[in-house]
């Protein structure tokens, strides 16, 4: 109803309608829908970056939404190649300290990880990327944040996971 409301009454008002739209694709996320949700984040994602530029907050947010459901999709390459992109973005636009930028290094290593193709540097990478982020999470979040927490269990089970020495 919102949506509709929005279009028919404020059609000019193109970030409201977008940020409108995110929350549909989050409740589909949250519904498991998440090929639909995928469809609507990209959308949502290009007409930002075409409006305000790929180094604007909410793209960035926009980003780390599309680059979540490409991982819960397990399209880890095309995640990987898509973070690779935004991650410089990210640190140059909001600063390597920021939460969005930790969230998208965090969303590479974990790419990066599970790619079926991944050798075995590209894991030791992952885990390195991981360390990186969970250092700065301790420093900006605090080490009770959820976030940092996701990354020291996120970082454990990659390190579990790596061929022994």
């Amino acid at each position: 109803a919102n949506l509709d409301l929005l279009r028919r009454y404020w059609s000019h008002d193109e970030d409201a309608i977008l940020s409108c739209l995110t929350l549909v694709a989050n409740c589909q996320t949250d519904l498991n829908r998440i090929d639909q949700a995928l469809d609507l984040e990209r959308e949502i994602y290009a007409k930002r970056v075409a409006l305000f530029g790929a180094e604007a907050e909410d793209a960035l947010i926009d980003a780390g939404n599309l680059s979540i459901s490409l991982i819960l999709l397990e399209r880890y390459g095309e995640a990987l190649q898509f973070l690779r992109e935004i991650h410089p973005v990210a640190e140059r636009a909001l600063g390597r300290e920021h939460s969005l930028p930790l969230d998208i290094g965090h969303n590479l290593a974990v790419a990066l990880f599970e790619h079926a193709e991944a050798s075995p540097d590209d894991r030791l990478e992952a885990v390195s990327l991981m360390q990186h982020v969970l250092k700065r999470r301790r420093r900006v979040l605090g080490p009770e944040h959820p976030r940092t927490q996701k990354s020291e269990a996120d970082l454990l089970r990659m390190r579990k996971r790596l061929p022994p020495a």
